[in-house]
């Protein structure tokens, strides 16, 4: 589940008011300093049932978002052997690298033209069944 921030809103708050804690929302969604989050800000705050990051939409992914669910996509992009990444491996900020693994995992799903251009959809998401960061990235 996501939420996004509003003003006055604050780590805490979030973890109580979705029942978890401010190191599990540190570590979903990458924030370094607990003190600062900023208006308008996507968080995830609550695991779907399924254990996987639900899809955080196809327009996310175009404001080339830093994150360590780009991180966790790109892992398994490369576990599902559709790797573009050369020996550095996925980062966390997304790019063409990332864009150019995601196409091949578009096409071993059989996709092709313009359903396999690299963006991320809601079936190839969750067929990747990317799992929640579990420790915040330095």
């Amino acid at each position: 589940m996501y939420y996004t921030v509003e003003t006055g809103d604050t780590l805490y708050e979030l973890a109580q008011r979705f029942d978890t804690t401010v190191e599990q929302l540190q570590a979903w969604n990458g924030i370094r300093d607990p003190n600062k989050i900023r208006v308008g800000q996507r968080l995830i705050v609550r695991q779907d049932h399924s254990n996987y990051i639900p899809f955080p939409g196809a327009a996310w992914f175009k404001t080339l978002p830093e994150s360590p669910i780009i991180h966790e996509m790109g892992i398994r992009l490369m576990q599902e052997g559709c790797s573009a990444y050369g020996h550095t491996g996925p980062s966390y900020q997304w790019n063409a690298q990332h864009r150019d693994s995601y196409a091949k995992w578009q096409r071993k799903l059989h996709y092709k033209g313009a359903d396999a251009d690299g963006w991320p959809g809601q079936t190839s998401w969750a067929k990747l069944k990317v799992p929640y960061p579990s420790e915040i990235y330095a």
